[in-house]
């Protein structure tokens, strides 16, 4: 992994790598910035910005060269640190944003997203027959070209329907059903549960990578349970799924969920979830638990500022030291941007939620 060593600084870089050949050095010195956004709720996108110059012959080369910078070119972008850089996303280019400016030499964006975006292209309407989510996600990833890495989600359902939908919306809505995540490295579609219940894979104290956090403790949105009704037509009964305090995945090393806390402060506070049917006891029991936790993760939600670092992505949970008793602890990532430019270095922007203190 590429980490900034403080007593021993090394000095920032990055690569990027169109249709598997490395931009040039010419093309390269000309790099005002360079953007990686990983996120659980959004295909990842890399942002490249080019700038003309007065040695140049032509006005605008990058914005004419259509061989380098065609739509659909695979792009592989890396950061980190002299010889220590590591990929961050392999993506395809989606859009060219030539800036014409008066005042400056023309410049080029080039924008691209990972395969996540092939998903999003056009809606469908259609029906799935006795198939699990996992089913679903390697049938979908199947005829997007991509091959899946989907975990079983157990619960074969007898109908899904696929109302107007891109392939990513309805997949991310089953999957959230389940408190499953939808993300794509490269050719491979993941479809996996959430990780917050997992072992943090490394401490940010203001004493090292740490530059900025800004934590928010809020009780808006926290729920003591969570209630799931639906009506099964066949046997003509409701189904009732439910989920409170105990019904955690994790405390994320806390000692009171955002539950407890709500409870404690202001008496029981429900939701009640009506809009989404469910078929099987199973299923409603699932889609309560699955809300009930997704609402409790943003009982602290936080801003920070690292320096860069490869390996702080989406979907991790890392610790945050050195921030107080109540702030410092288990937090799960829900998007990082890493932005590379000479003039500020290589930084790591995230966004982290936490369920409990």
């Amino acid at each position: 992994m590429a980490v900034a060593d403080t007593k021993n600084p090394l000095v920032p870089d990055f690569e990027v790598i169109i249709s598997g050949s490395t931009l040039s050095t010419q093309v390269a010195a000309h790099v005002v910035s360079v953007t990686v956004d990983d996120s659980l709720e959004a295909a990842g996108m890399f942002v490249l910005e080019i700038a003309g110059s007065d040695a140049q012959e032509k006005e605008s080369p990058w914005v004419d060269d259509e061989s380098l910078f065609a739509l659909g070119n695979v792009v592989e972008v890396k950061m980190g640190y002299r010889d220590n850089l590591e990929t961050l996303i392999i993506g395809e280019i989606t859009s060219l944003e030539p800036e014409f400016v008066f005042t400056r030499l023309p410049a080029l964006i080039v924008r691209g997203y990972d395969r996540r975006h092939r998903l999003l292209q056009g809606r469908k309407t259609r029906t799935f027959l006795q198939q699990k989510d996992s089913d679903i996600a390697s049938q979908i990833a199947s005829e997007a070209g991509l091959t899946a890495q989907a975990e079983d989600s157990g619960t074969v359902h007898d109908y899904l329907l696929q109302a107007n939908q891109s392939d990513l919306d309805f997949l991310r809505e089953r999957a959230q059903r389940i408190q499953y995540e939808v993300i794509v490295e490269d050719k491979s579609l993941i479809f996996r549960p959430a990780a917050q219940a997992g072992s943090e894979t490394m401490t940010l104290t203001p004493d090292d990578d740490l530059l900025e956090f800004h934590p928010r403790l809020s009780s808006f949105g926290q729920v003591s349970e969570v209630t799931a009704r639906s009506w099964n037509p066949k046997d003509k009964k409701e189904i009732v799924g439910q989920a409170k305090a105990g019904d955690e995945v994790s405390k994320m090393g806390g000692q009171s969920s955002g539950a407890e806390i709500i409870e404690s402060a202001f008496g029981a506070v429900g939701e009640l979830m009506s809009a989404r049917p469910a078929a099987t006891q199973a299923e409603a029991d699932a889609q309560a638990k699955s809300r009930f936790n997704e609402l409790l993760l943003d009982l602290v939600m936080g801003e920070g500022v690292a320096r860069g670092r490869t390996d702080l992505r989406a979907g991790k949970v890392i610790k945050i030291d050195g921030v107080g008793k109540r702030f410092s602890g288990q937090y799960y990532v829900s998007s990082a941007t890493h932005r590379y430019s000479p003039r500020l270095g290589y930084q790591t922007h995230f966004t982290v939620r936490r369920n409990a203190l």
